[in-house]
């Protein structure tokens, strides 16, 4: 069966629902373990991300969340499977992707951030 983007970011909707931005930040500011993961190409990214977001690129995402790779491909805050993750991007597709991606993976509490990095500044947030 062929599936198309929309079918890809539905299926990662369906493993880790969106949370709203103010449900976000609520959880970061209460669960400071929190990952943001903005998947969106390091230039795409520059300047215009949530403040303490870490920046891995969708093609690397699993590279960097492997635990079995050598230590120095992988990032340390993803090596925990139960850490809470939010992923975003600019509107929020690729962020589905990446989700679906660590739901795959084994890890247990990822949620997309609706709307992505551009609710996020639309709603008058801080990026950095």
């Amino acid at each position: 069966m062929v599936k198309t983007f929309a079918d890809m970011v539905r299926e990662g909707r369906e493993v880790a629902p969106p949370i709203s931005i103010d449900d976000a930040k609520a959880q970061i500011a209460s669960h400071p373990e929190t990952v943001v993961v903005d998947v969106r190409q390091e230039g795409d990214a520059h300047g215009d991300g949530i403040p303490g977001s870490v920046n891995i690129p969708l093609g690397l995402l699993a590279i960097r969340a492997d635990t079995n790779l050598p230590e120095h491909y992988r990032d340390a805050r993803l090596q925990d499977r139960n850490v809470p993750i939010i992923t975003t991007c600019g509107p929020g597709g690729q962020a589905a992707l990446a989700a679906k991606t660590l739901h795959d993976m084994g890890f247990t509490n990822v949620r997309v951030l609706d709307g992505g990095t551009v609710a996020w500044k639309d709603a008058g947030n801080p990026v950095e």
